[in-house]
């Protein structure tokens, strides 16, 4: 994630950094829906959530115009909260096929109120959830939405189609990693992430006026 800002503020053009950025978000969709199954308070996991994505809007904004500046877009921890949702709401739901509704209307409210990633990013907390146990359908269903979601790309921008290709290729790394995930917790850092996140937005939407 770090690359592919830096790529943006200081380069201010498509880089190595912006692919390495690609590995980003599946990761972190992967981490949010692991916490949903660990914590032992969702409200209090999508109450923090919440709090440290209002804090992170006027940041992610003002980095934003650093490539428009009729750019509008709510952040990434907006996303997660749609997603972890939906989610919630199908774990907790008797008809399955009512559950997978409320995903599905979680997803069309992520495009209409514009979050990060919109529809595909609660989808692929979704699938990353659903097939926790299944590999191979985790896999699958993860890579298909990938490429659904990059060649929409494609067709919108002929132009830098191979550009959208190589966003795909590095994306679909990503479940590589995911698939060495141990289950085991790794090192504590409880609140490193949600201030990291908005301040280094800051930090370089500053350096941006620099370079």
């Amino acid at each position: 994630m770090t690359f592919d800002h830096i790529g943006i503020a200081i380069l201010g053009r498509f880089s190595f950094l912006n692919l390495i950025g690609r590995l980003a978000f599946p990761l972190f969709a992967f981490q949010a829906t692991e916490g949903f199954i660990h914590t032992k308070d969702f409200k209090k996991y999508i109450l923090k959530l919440f709090v440290f994505a209002c804090v992170s809007q006027i940041p992610f904004l003002l980095f934003s115009s650093i490539f428009s500046n009729n750019y509008f877009s709510l952040n990434v921890l907006f996303t997660f909260i749609l997603g972890l949702s939906a989610i919630y709401l199908y774990y907790n739901s008797n008809n399955k096929f009512c559950g997978i509704l409320f995903v599905v209307l979680f997803g069309i409210l992520a495009e209409f109120i514009n979050v990060d990633y919109g529809m595909y990013g609660v989808f692929l907390m979704f699938v990353f959830y659903i097939f926790k146990s299944k590999k191979l359908l985790m896999i699958s269903s993860s890579i298909i939405l990938m490429c659904i979601f990059y060649m929409s790309y494609m067709f919108r921008f002929p132009n830098a189609r191979f550009i959208y290709f190589l966003y795909l290729f590095f994306s679909c790394l990503s479940i590589v990693l995911v698939c060495f995930y141990n289950k085991k917790e790794g090192p504590k850092a409880k609140y490193l992430f949600y201030i990291f996140y908005p301040l280094h937005l800051i930090i370089l939407y500053v350096i941006s006026f620099f370079v």
